[in-house]
């Protein structure tokens, strides 16, 4: 698995430790990352569910028309 180094501020990292009952800052932004992908699959789900068929991926502009 590919890593990657970046810099946070240490107070948003503590906040994130502090709420979550988590020690390590590592695992306090993995955690993160891992709750904002899952909330939006969810929401992907309840949205196909409301429309009855899959959201496009890849969704284009449309040519001007007229």
């Amino acid at each position: 698995m590919a890593e990657v180094s970046i810099k946070l501020d240490a107070e948003l990292v503590v906040e994130v430790m502090v709420l979550a009952g988590i020690n390590s800052p590592q695992d306090a932004v993995e955690a993160v990352v891992r709750d904002y992908i899952a909330r939006g699959h969810r929401t992907e789900a309840r949205t196909e569910l409301k429309d009855g068929r899959p959201r496009e991926r890849d969704v284009r502009p449309q040519e001007p028309q007229g």
